[in-house]
């Protein structure tokens, strides 16, 4: 494989990491109400795990609310169950197949536990872009090995690669920060 391959895959690799960071932090609760917040639970239905937003319309009509609208009249008590199982901290109202879920604020405790949380998330993200930089580096050096690339080729692709990860991880740390800052607003 090309080393310019290489880096193109290395580096698509990394932005797939970042984005499931940015979903792992939008689905975390925050003082606001997010239609992301109930990715994360899944419900079993019709003999499969299914997330809530393939069994209802999701909208937030007010910074403090969600709405779901449920589809299947059948699906409300189950999708009610899973969300009470979630630990996200929210106690839907049912009424018919509406569900109102009031996000309450968010206390002193509760901030540094999803503060805690958000860093354990970009650590394993950062994990993540530095084993796919080993990887890239690993396939560089069998190449060279092979003979297939140069030398100078194998050090400018390694520096490439490295810069690819150092901007990943300082995107991925602005973001965190961002996140924290959202969080840490009263």
């Amino acid at each position: 494989m090309p080393a310019e391959d290489i880096i193109k895959n290395c580096s698509s690799k990394m932005k797939k990491a970042y984005e499931v960071f940015t979903n792992d932090l939008s689905s975390l609760r925050t003082g606001r109400a997010s239609v992301t917040m109930l990715d994360i639970i899944n419900v079993d239905v019709y003999g499969q795990n299914m997330s809530i937003n393939q069994l209802a319309t999701i909208s937030t009509p007010e910074p403090r609310l969600l709405t779901v609208q449920v589809w299947d009249q059948a699906n409300v008590n189950l999708i009610d169950a899973a969300i009470k199982k979630s630990n996200l901290g929210v106690n839907p109202q049912i009424d018919g197949q509406l569900m109102r879920i009031p996000v309450p604020s968010l206390n002193e405790e509760r901030r540094a536990e999803l503060k805690k949380i958000m860093g354990t998330l970009a650590e394993k993200a950062k994990v993540s872009i530095r084993n796919i930089r080993r990887e890239a580096n690993d396939s560089l050096k069998k190449e060279l090995k092979e003979k297939s690339i140069s030398e100078d080729e194998c050090k400018k692709s390694e520096k490439k690669i490295q810069n690819i990860t150092d901007q990943q991880i300082s995107e991925l740390e602005k973001k965190l920060e961002e996140k924290e800052k959202e969080v840490m607003t009263i």
